[in-house]
């Protein structure tokens, strides 16, 4: 069980968009002790790449991710077993958002419990018209309370508590609609739109996106005050970044910027 870095697609203005596949099919891409191993050494493998733009995590097979490896969830003697595993996924959830480039999941599939975690805690979603997502944990006894930290920074409260009740699926509309999912788009339709976000991304400054990122983030947990003291800060540091003062520059002038990421 594993993640593997397959294409490295050619961006615009001389940097790559890496793309992580969950290659598992047989176990329905489960997040078991290996496969989180993998997917986090693939996450941090080109992070300090100067080209690096992009990171896109795919899934191979009709589910894009199950959740966690029930199996090795089964013996309830190995209880540091259990807590490796769940605090490895968290830590592993907490990166993405941490790493700076923009991380897109593109779903084509079923995605459930630590699988529906790992959609929310991406940057992006774009999902396929026959996917779902749930969190269906209650109905073994086992209630998805990691993913639940995902899903409530993503969902409206009753949204993500009646998923997290029932165990009920929602489909990728509702998904949609409810914010969990950025786009939806025929399965045909899944690889041509992943890339065409990638590569309006990959326009971008680098740093710019790295420092806005890292921002977005720290300020969504804060008061509006504190938010605006911090963001407002960010802001007069943005202007001077060699990117930043490039840009204004550039719009000024009415010519197309030169990066330096």
């Amino acid at each position: 069980p594993r993640s593997e870095l397959r294409d490295r697609n050619p961006a615009v203005f001389h940097g790559f968009c890496s793309t992580i596949v969950l290659n598992n099919p047989r176990r329905r891409n489960a997040l078991s002790l290996p496969m989180l191993q993998s997917l986090r050494r693939d996450l941090l493998h080109d992070v300090k790449s100067r080209e690096l733009r992009v990171i896109v995590i795919a899934a191979e097979g009709p589910v894009f991710c199950s959740g966690h490896d029930l199996k090795e969830l089964s013996n309830e003697d190995d209880v540091k077993h259990h807590s490796q595993v769940f605090e490895l996924c968290a830590e592993v959830m907490t990166l993405i958002q941490k790493l700076p480039v923009p991380v897109i999941a593109k779903v084509n599939g079923l995605a459930t419990a630590a699988g529906c975690q790992l959609v929310a805690s991406c940057d992006i979603a774009v999902a396929s018209e026959k996917s779902q997502f749930a969190t269906p944990g209650v109905n073994i006894g086992l209630f998805c309370s990691t993913p639940a930290v995902a899903l409530g920074r993503s969902l409206p409260r009753k949204v993500a508590l009646e998923m997290l009740f029932t165990g009920e699926p929602l489909s990728a509309q509702e998904a949609l609609m409810h914010g969990l999912v950025s786009k939806v788009v025929p399965e045909d339709k899944l690889e041509e739109e992943t890339m065409k976000i990638s590569q309006k991304i990959c326009e971008s400054s680098k740093s710019v996106l790295a420092l806005g990122k890292a921002t977005f983030y720290r300020q969504i947990t804060q008061d509006l005050d504190t938010a605006y003291k911090m963001t407002t800060k960010v802001m007069v540091d943005n202007l001077t970044l060699r990117d930043g003062r490039e840009g204004i520059e550039a719009f000024v002038q009415k010519r197309k910027p030169v990066w330096s990421h």
